[in-house]
């Protein structure tokens, strides 16, 4: 006891004497930062971190509403009625329910972490050495989504309203490629080649998304020697309940009412799953709704001008009308409401740039959101670095708290919106395992694969990992305590019915558990990396 004591003293001795005595030339913006004293330029800095997560959940927003626009795309199927020898136009969904969640929900809100880790490995070309943002970041961004959020969604759910998987079959594909995902990561740091990351192992972390993706849609279409012999229980055929879906509607004239909303906050993601999969129309009809739509995207070309107009004068009101009529008189909440406004007004008219989502069914949105998202995330690897640089913390730590909590924000809403809107609990929980997998097989796959083939062309040289170690004690932690969070939501399941919701006394003590795993394993993996224990 008294040897790990000494050992504390001696790491936080050496931490206040390089505060206090050595100087971090770095600098973001101009050369006279470095003239500020560290404790002034530890706060500008950790002050612009968290403007910059602002930031990304307003952009995530309006990526979110562009992801629900490319997901409702459907195609047009013929079918022939021989007993009305009529013939029918029915609209399919392109995209699968369960693999949207993955590939374009779980990916979507997994993004910031994406940029961060594939803009730290651009910027360690040449190194060979793997930069410790991106996958400190990811490990830390996966026990953020399993215990944090999961102790929110547990506790959204009114009082004794209960939610639960519907589909457990698809729920324990994704939870398995989630658990193997951290199992691999292990084994390519520690087992196969310790401490060293080879251009193979990278790309085959990278496949291993497309299996994930290819499992997953065998389980949802219960394909034979593939997928698990469960049944899918009772799934009501809107995802979302019907009044949620009638807030906004197709009639044109309340598009633009529709977009505002957008731009007032976090859009409802999840009614992605609510429209209606097929529509009938008699062939006799089919000609003259041909003309209609023709004719109503002829319309609509200036009409979207309009409403990308309509973003700017948006991002430029502090207001409403109709807020403002309802509170004519000053107060402290709408002084409050002003103020937060007026906060993220850079950000709102940098991302009315962002073109409306109506366009090209979403398309051009959602790239464009990927962009702005990326560009924020290169701030924020430039701000962690110079705290890092500043304060002398391992970047490790700042990866597994800041970095992870900042960027993990979008999921938490993601699910937060999924456990309050939806019936069930699929896709709350499916958002928080498929991220996890994501930030695996793509965050950290494709920044390793990056780095791998550039040492490999020009150094003949494989990647190799700063304190591979400490990372691989990280992930022991993680995945013990992964089980331990597992296991209460099964005990949930067998004793309340549901994952999600019940008697409030156990929902709040499930809350409280998790976030005490999640206390735990940020605690070992800082004190671990820092080389204390």
């Amino acid at each position: 006891m008294g040897f790990f004591y000494d050992r504390i003293t001696a790491r936080v001795a050496s931490f206040y004497s390089f505060t206090a005595e050595e100087k971090c030339d770095s600098y973001l913006i101009f050369y006279g930062e470095t003239s500020l004293g560290n404790g002034v330029r530890t706060f500008l800095y950790f002050a612009g971190l968290a403007y910059c997560f602002i930031g990304l959940s307003a952009i995530t927003g309006r990526f979110f509403r562009s992801m629900e626009n490319v997901v409702k795309h459907s195609r047009k199927v013929v079918v022939w009625d021989p007993s009305t020898n009529t013939e029918h136009v029915k609209y399919e969904k392109i995209w699968n329910y369960t693999i949207a969640d993955i590939s374009l929900l779980a990916f979507g809100t997994s993004f910031p972490q994406i940029s961060l880790a594939t803009i730290d490995a651009f910027r360690n070309l040449g190194n060979l050495y793997a930069g410790g943002l991106g996958p400190g970041t990811l490990v830390g961004s996966a026990a953020f989504d399993l215990f944090p959020i999961h102790a929110v969604c547990v506790l959204v759910p009114k009082a004794g309203e209960l939610k639960k998987i519907s589909d457990l079959g698809v729920w324990l594909v994704e939870l398995f490629w989630s658990f193997w995902a951290y199992i691999w990561l292990y084994i390519i740091l520690e087992v196969w080649t310790p401490g060293v990351i080879t251009f193979g192992e990278a790309l085959l972390t990278v496949l291993q998304f497309g299996l994930l993706l290819l499992h997953a849609y065998a389980q949802d279409k219960r394909w034979p020697y593939l997928s698990i012999p469960l049944e899918r229980s009772e799934r009501p055929e809107e995802w979302v309940p019907e009044e949620v879906n009638s807030s906004c509607k197709e009639d044109s004239n309340e598009v633009l009412q529709c977009e505002e909303l957008e731009s007032g906050g976090i859009v409802d993601i999840f009614s992605i799953h609510s429209a209606h999969e097929y529509r009938n129309i008699p062939v006799a009809d089919e000609a003259e709704s041909s003309y209609e739509n023709s004719h109503h995207n002829a319309v609509d070309e200036p009409h979207f001008l309009t409403i990308w107009k309509q973003q700017f004068d948006d991002a430029l009101m502090l207001e409403t009308p109709e807020s403002r009529k309802l509170n004519s008189t000053w107060s402290l909440s709408r002084l409050a409401r002003m103020s937060w406004q007026l906060l993220l007004l850079p950000w709102k008219l940098l991302f009315s740039f962002v073109p409306p989502y109506r366009i090209a069914h979403g398309w051009i949105a959602f790239i464009s959101s990927l962009i702005f998202i990326s560009g924020v995330a290169y701030v924020v690897t430039e701000l962690t670095e110079l705290i890092s640089c500043v304060t002398g913390v391992n970047a490790y730590v700042i990866a597994f708290t800041a970095l992870a909590a900042g960027t993990s924000w979008p999921d938490l809403v993601a699910s937060k919106i999924a456990a309050e809107r939806q019936t069930t609990a699929d896709s709350a929980i499916a958002n928080i395992t498929c991220s996890n997998s994501v930030n695996i097989y793509v965050g950290i796959g494709i920044p390793w694969l990056i780095d791998t083939a550039y040492n490999y062309i020009a150094f003949k040289e494989p990647l190799y990992i700063k304190n591979a170690q400490g990372l691989s004690f990280s992930l022991l932690v993680f995945f013990c305590t992964s089980v331990g969070c597992i296991v209460v939501l099964v005990f949930r399941r067998v004793t309340l019915g549901a994952e999600l919701g019940g008697p409030r006394i156990w929902a709040w003590t499930t809350s409280v558990y998790f976030m005490l795993l999640w206390v735990i394993f940020i605690v070992l993996s800082s004190l671990r990396v820092s080389g204390i224990i």
